[in-house]
């Protein structure tokens, strides 16, 4: 797998992510712990993005 697509599979999960934590926030049956792993998740994938882009 090249760098290129890496990356772009990363982007495309931190975007699920990112849609996911909009989602669990709007609910009430989610409770914060869950959304907290799921920032932290979305944090992990930002910072290996940012990572890569930069070496």
């Amino acid at each position: 797998m090249s760098l290129s697509s890496h990356l772009q599979e990363l982007r495309r999960k931190h975007q699920i992510l990112s849609e996911e934590v909009e989602a669990a926030q709007r609910s009430p049956s989610i409770d914060d712990l869950q959304i907290r792993k799921l920032k932290k998740e979305k944090l992990r994938l930002k910072e290996e993005i940012e990572r890569l882009s930069h070496a």
